[in-house]
């Protein structure tokens, strides 16, 4: 039986979110999605990741936040993909500036600079604006994602992406917080260090024109999954940056203008 937008039935899709929870225990990875289910959807591809993130929850896992990807220019073309998506943040995959990241944890490791939004007040859509956003916002953090794919990289389409909870890894938290008048959100630039050698580049407005936008993006996402965004959880609001392939050993310094550095290395 499948819902509807759903091209796959609840049988299918279950054994999809069991391909994928075995890949993410093993640090390995699966196959293309995509490319054996063609008929595919979006709303097949968020009910994969909604089977994942219950269990994780039942498993005693809590969620702190969300992940916005795919919303700059730079990703888009890294990716071939050209639509943005989201994922879920758990308890356990938020480490704090300077932290040592365990990198055999990992099916393969990459970093993006983004800003981190830290909500005080819910959000919800449909309708949410950039206002709505920086009035529910308590402070904004400099951050670094780790990418973490379970599906092969090469050719992957949206429903790839989506199914993997948008190859969240990790996060890592600056140290210093900031109120939305502080800085301006737009013009905000960083410097990326990989063992002392700038490896990229970016500014914020490179994320929809402000990372903001992101975030609203998201709240009417979630709208038509009939969620919402919630006082106190992590919004990570997109990369500005390419994604830099990190190794073993690998020690990542990021420089934000006016909003000090994020630091952290791989063992």
């Amino acid at each position: 039986m499948t819902a509807t937008g759903r091209g796959l039935d609840d049988a299918t899709v279950a054994a999809i979110a069991d391909e994928l929870a075995a890949a993410t225990a093993s640090g390995g990875t699966i196959d293309k999605i995509s490319v054996r289910y063609p008929q595919m959807t979006v709303e097949d591809s968020y009910a994969v990741q909604r089977i994942w993130r219950d269990r994780r929850i039942t498993d005693g896992h809590r969620i702190v936040g969300r992940k916005i990807g795919l919303t700059s220019k730079a990703m888009q073309q890294a990716t071939g993909i050209t639509e943005p998506d989201y994922g879920v943040i758990f308890d356990d995959q938020v480490f704090e500036s300077g932290a040592e990241i365990p990198f055999g944890k990992y099916s393969n490791v990459r970093v993006e600079v983004e800003l981190a939004f830290v909500l005080n007040a819910a959000l919800s859509g449909p309708g949410c604006t950039v206002e709505d956003v920086l009035a529910a916002t308590e402070s904004v953090v400099p951050a670094l994602e780790i990418l973490d794919a379970h599906i092969e990289l090469a050719g992957r389409t949206i429903v790839d992406t989506i199914s993997d909870n948008a190859a969240l890894g990790a996060m890592v938290l600056g140290p210093r917080q900031f109120r939305v008048d502080e800085v301006d959100l737009r013009w905000v630039g960083a410097l990326m260090q990989q063992n002392g050698e700038i490896t990229e580049s970016g500014v914020s407005g490179a994320v929809l024109g402000h990372p903001a936008t992101g975030v609203a993006w998201l709240a009417n996402k979630l709208a038509a999954h009939g969620d919402r965004l919630e006082a106190g959880e992590i919004i990570l609001a997109g990369s500005f940056t390419r994604p830099v392939w990190i190794s073993a050993g690998d020690e990542v310094v990021c420089e934000y203008q006016g909003m000090g550095e994020v630091t952290c290395r791989f063992v």
